[in-house]
């Protein structure tokens, strides 16, 4: 379909010189013909606003100057009609010689339909979940998981270099409090509570109370006779360790991996703070003030400078996120992502800024904040987990719904958008299960070509049928949204919206849905059934590829 739109688009730029020629006028330099779907049935397969952009230079309306362009169209073997809509919309409408060559695109092309090389194998980093290794991964972080799993996958399939990366927050104050919360609850299990109070801003759940035990089996009450200040680092290391490995199993089941763990305080280890700070006061960007050292970020427009070590020689958050981001420079990515919570909106704009004075492009730089996610049941908010303490953690969600209710639920809208999860709709046999709806239509099309195959029929190659025998609405829809993938593919990698593949999948599952409620594949005649075979075929594979890219399985059983 790529290569149709190509000749479509060379055809009407064409008729546009032609008549620019007959009138004496000079296209601008470089000008190309943008088609696009129209929005609605009806009004042909692609449109162009052609004419609306050359009116002015042709001194004319865009209606007129769109009958005249539309004239000079040399009619192909592709194009059918074309009518001219107000304001002066040029509707194409494509004869169906176009069905063949989809269906023979994705027959050849089979899981690899869809590529596209829009990356060019340039590096991108996609730094996503990076959730303090201080609890289990809740749900907020399960749907930045999703996002940023399903937006590397995206990406990789159109020709970009993925590095996923999770980043580590393993220094700092809160690990302090990690610590001393898993050395209270220690003492307090040895009978010994009242020598080891629990901090104020300390962590309540019960796996802390299992990662207590844990200590205990290795180090029995050893720990009991030593001073606190001693042990504290020993029971924060223990915890985070143990943490991590929960968080990675957590994210294991849900099909997310990464490429690199990155350890915040490997930052310090390695002397990259330092560093850093003496690049930014190399460009002007950095300055000592009152035994402090400060970023100086009203260069940026920020009301005021801000502080990067604190004049008790103590670094502050910022100051990793400045060094971490100089790190993944050295490292040679061409761009950078970093999926965040929506919390984190007022920080974008700061290290924006630090792109800035370190010398990169604003382009090298993108940011998907995720909004919040209420968990419901049939509506009704469902109360916080006693495990964790304070919210909803990923895994009961999956251990309730599965693995691939959840991801397609947490993809299924747009990540600026609230997302509501009902735990009962996810778990419906019905329609009204977004994931389910998906999953049932790859496993009716597996279902209609196991019952081909135990008659003895099987599906063609593309030169044995007859394509031109498929003309009912709802075949033309159906091959109408096959050919349509290779498109939002690009449009999800360009724009960083991995909503699209999701709505894309609702759509063509909508679509064979309604083909396979009004037509028959198997006990038609040979001609007709040879072309539906390869229709659904085409779509089973389509459909394939959309979940392969969610993360989500395309079951041939339901």
């Amino acid at each position: 379909m790529e290569d149709k739109t190509h000749e479509l688009a060379r055809a009407i730029l064409e008729a546009a010189q032609l008549f620019a020629d007959e009138k004496n006028v000079s296209l601008p330099e470089g000008f190309k013909v943008l088609l696009e779907r129209p929005k609605r049935e009806g009004q042909g397969d692609w449109a162009t606003n052609v004419a609306m952009k050359l009116a002015k230079l042709f001194q004319m309306s865009p209606m007129a100057l769109a009958n005249e362009i539309a004239a000079r169209v040399e009619k192909g073997a592709n194009i059918d009609t074309i009518e001219v809509a107000a304001p002066g919309f040029m509707n194409v409408s494509l004869t169906n010689n176009w069905i063949g060559d989809t269906l023979a695109g994705v027959l050849a092309q089979g899981p690899n339909y869809g590529r596209n090389a829009h990356g060019k194998g340039r590096r991108v980093q996609v730094e996503f979940v990076s959730a303090n290794p201080t609890g289990p991964i809740h749900l907020g972080h399960g749907r930045g998981a999703a996002v940023g799993d399903v937006m590397s996958s995206i990406l990789d399939f159109s020709g970009w270099d993925v590095e996923r990366e999770y980043y580590i927050n393993d220094a700092g104050l809160q690990m302090e409090n990690l610590g001393k919360s898993t050395q209270s609850r220690y003492f307090a299990l040895l009978g010994r509570e009242n020598e080891a109070p629990f901090p104020e801003d300390g962590y309540p759940g019960d796996y802390i109370d299992d990662i207590a035990r844990n200590i205990i089996d290795e180090y029995g009450d050893t720990l009991l006779s030593k001073p606190l200040d001693e042990t504290v680092s020993l029971f924060r290391d223990r915890t985070c360790e143990q943490v991590l490995e929960m968080i990675r199993k957590d994210l294991s089941d849900f099909g997310v991996n990464f490429n690199v763990w990155f350890s915040e305080r490997s930052l310090y280890d390695d002397d990259l703070v330092p560093r850093t700070i003496e690049i930014l006061k190399k460009h002007g960007y950095a300055y000592d003030k009152d035994g402090a050292v400060w970023f100086k970020s009203t260069e940026f427009g920020d009301d005021k400078d801000r502080v990067m070590i604190r004049n008790n020689g103590v670094p502050t958050y910022f100051t990793s996120d400045t060094a971490y981001l100089q790190n993944k420079y050295e490292r040679k990515f061409d761009l950078l992502i970093y999926v965040w919570g929506a919390d984190h909106h007022g920080y974008v704009p700061r290290i924006r800024s630090v792109n800035k004075a370190l010398g990169a492009s604003d382009e090298s730089l993108e940011f998907l904040l995720i909004q919040f996610v209420s968990l419901l049941r049939n509506g009704v908010p469902v109360s916080m987990s006693k495990r964790a303490g304070t919210f909803v953690t990923l895994r009961e969600v999956m251990d309730e719904v599965g693995r691939d209710a959840t991801r397609f639920s947490f993809v299924n809208r747009k990540c600026d958008s609230h997302l509501d999860f009902d735990l009962e709709i996810a778990k419906q046999t019905s329609s009204d299960n977004p994931v389910y709806y998906v999953q049932y239509a790859h496993a009716r099309i597996c279902s209609i070509l196991r019952e081909a195959a135990a008659r003895g029929v099987s599906v063609p190659d593309v030169k044995e049928a007859d394509l031109g025998l498929l003309g009912e609405p709802s075949e033309i829809r159906m091959a109408k949204e096959i050919s349509r993938f290779p498109e939002e593919v690009m449009k999800a990698a360009q724009n960083l919206e991995p909503h699209k593949i999701a709505f894309y999948a609702t759509d063509l599952a909508e679509a064979f849905h309604a083909f396979y409620n009004t037509l028959k594949v198997l006990g038609e005649t040979e001609g007709v059934m040879k072309a539906r075979l390869l229709l659904v075929e085409a779509t089973r594979i389509t459909i394939s590829n959309a979940l392969r890219l969610l993360g989500v399985e395309a079951p041939e059983r339901m």
